[in-house]
């Protein structure tokens, strides 16, 4: 394969598949982007804005198991399952479990940490090149908790993170409150970390990618696929409800849809779309001046230009399954609690698939079948994060240059 000037195309215009776009553009190919939806349109719309070069506590972890039933069992908890689509998801969970033993996570800590820790500065570059440097903030990151108990609960992932290099600084109730005096009198303690920001807007950081992407000769195609013809080489071309398009080097970045391109082209992967909500308040009436985590609910309050967003929990559904937007709404109620005298009034929902896989670990990697595929996909709750490095990466393997990141424990045929 000659690593250069090649007809490429993106499945996928999120912030994954633009990011990778724009760097493979920036290599010298021709590129498309091919998505049935306008970019940003996707998850990648509702997400809540964090750059974190703090994350690398995995989501499975010693511990997580015992506290699922009681999630569950909270009408108000972060997790909620549709019981109708469990049967088919135990596989996954089971995976799951699996990669929450200590050495297990110990391990994985150190490979997110490495795949976050430049999100910051790389978001500031990148955006800088493009004219659009207004849209990164940095901010920190606050995580506010209502008991001196719930902060000793959560002592092991402050202690991994310590252990990965992340500065964090403990909080009393007064520290708390002079950062956000807008917090209820419950909130006693905290935890800030400083290195972290955020973006004014996931929807504007997408399409300024598109824009510039489309500025430089790039195509965004807006289809549906449909079928993708695959022979003894590699895919041939994709048939879409606009005709077809052939195929030379094809990069699958489709999210939680990615897995079905994955098993058509011989990489079969467990991933499942786990639904997170959000809405957003155009008209708070209360300042939150710094983006705030709930301690115990895992849920996010971002300033952001359209207003206050808060986003999280966690729902396991089949990906067809109907939306259900109380799930939203417990947002609503855990924002009301935290913000007194906030204002609700006109506040927009919203529902996306995060892909995620059971290790918590994307795939960014060459297909071992096929030297013209790669993946790009499975980041989870922090795709707006790992998108500037998985897209530099990803043109990295396609002009055969051997990348700063280890794309070892990211290859697709882990499983």
């Amino acid at each position: 394969m000659n690593p250069s000037n090649r007809k490429v195309t993106v499945i996928g215009a999120g912030v994954i598949g633009m990011a990778t776009a724009v760097h493979l553009q920036r290599d010298g190919h021709d590129v498309t982007v091919i998505d049935r939806d306008a970019p940003g349109q996707g998850c990648s719309f509702g997400n809540a804005g964090i750059l974190a070069p703090s994350y690398c506590v995995p989501m499975s972890s010693p511990g997580t198991a015992w506290h699922v039933p009681g999630w569950l069992l909270d009408p108000l908890g972060p997790l909620s399952i549709r019981w109708r689509d469990f049967p088919s998801l135990i596989p996954w969970f089971l995976r799951f479990l699996r990669a929450g033993t200590a050495s297990r996570a110990e391990a994985s800590s150190k490979i997110l940490r490495d795949l976050h820790i430049n999100c910051l500065t790389d978001f500031q570059d990148l955006f800088a090149s493009i004219g659009a440097a207004d849209l990164i903030k940095p901010s920190g990151c606050l995580y506010a908790y209502e008991s001196q108990k719930s902060l000793a609960a959560h002592a092991a992932d402050w202690d991994l993170s310590k252990r990965r290099g992340v500065r964090l600084e403990m909080l009393d109730g007064n520290a708390l409150h002079e950062m956000e005096p807008g917090l209820a009198p419950s909130y006693v303690a905290g935890v800030f970390l400083p290195d972290d920001g955020q973006v004014t807007s996931p929807l504007a950081i997408v399409e300024a990618l598109a824009d510039h992407f489309c500025n430089n000769g790039g195509t965004i195609l807006r289809a549906n696929i449909q079928d993708m013809d695959v022979g003894t080489d590699g895919p041939r071309c994709l048939n879409t409800d606009t005709g077809s398009h052939d195929l030379d080097i094809v990069v699958i970045a489709a999210g939680a849809f990615s897995g079905s391109f994955a098993k058509r082209l011989g990489s079969p992967v467990p991933l499942v779309g786990e639904r997170g909500y959000h809405i957003t308040l155009p008209e708070p009436g209360v300042t939150v001046r710094t983006p705030v985590m709930h301690g115990e609910g895992k849920y996010v309050l971002t300033p952001m230009e359209m207003g206050l967003r808060i986003a999280g929990t966690a729902e396991f559904a089949a990906l067809d399954a109907p939306t259900k937007y109380d799930r939203a709404r417990v947002l609503l109620k855990h924002v009301r609690r935290m913000l007194p005298g906030v204002n609700t009034d006109g506040y927009s929902e919203w529902m996306g698939h995060r892909p995620t896989l059971p290790d918590g670990l994307p795939v960014i990697a060459q297909s071992p079948n096929f030297p013209t595929t790669f993946f790009a996909f499975g980041h989870s709750h922090a795709g707006l994060m790992g998108s500037v490095i998985t897209g530099r990466t990803i043109a990295d393997l396609v002009a055969m240059r051997t990348p700063a990141l280890d794309v070892a424990p990211f290859r697709v045929n882990r499983f």
